[in-house]
């Protein structure tokens, strides 16, 4: 079993380029496919406080309810936004990676970087075509 785990969307391209760095690594994480099986309330506030984050820097806006909910409205406690993710786990913004140096929401993904514990095994583009990783696995 992986000591990395990776809240993946395959819909999102950061996300894919994030998942694709681990593999690059030498690394097969723990793929926890959010939108099918989204994190326990208790797992989602472990995360962030992992990450450093506060719930509202998690939060996505493009592609979600998050303004026909007006979650933009500072009257939104934390707990009232956890309970919006927990309904609508599409309000989480992705990847969030774990691994033993750390916890990230990888945006970019090559944030994803500063947590391997493995370096990469060679050369690196993103779907987009830019160069992260030289071919010494050294980033560009």
């Amino acid at each position: 079993m992986s000591d990395i785990t990776i809240y993946h969307n395959p819909d999102c391209g950061t996300s894919r380029n994030t998942l694709a760095m681990i593999r690059n690594s030498g690394e097969e994480p723990e793929v926890i496919e959010y939108l099918k099986t989204p994190p326990s309330r208790q797992t989602l506030v472990r995360l962030l406080a992992d990450a450093g984050l506060a719930v509202r820097e998690v939060l996505r806006v493009k592609g979600t309810p998050y303004e026909e909910l007006g979650l933009a409205d500072p009257k939104w406690t934390d707990d009232q936004l956890l309970d919006f993710i927990g309904q609508h786990p599409i309000l989480m913004n992705r990847p969030i990676v774990v691994t033993p140096l750390g916890t990230r929401l990888c945006r970019p993904s090559e944030v994803v970087l500063e947590i391997l514990p493995r370096p990469q095994q060679g050369t690196f583009t993103k779907e987009d075509g830019q160069v992260v990783v030289d071919a010494e696995g050294r980033r560009a």
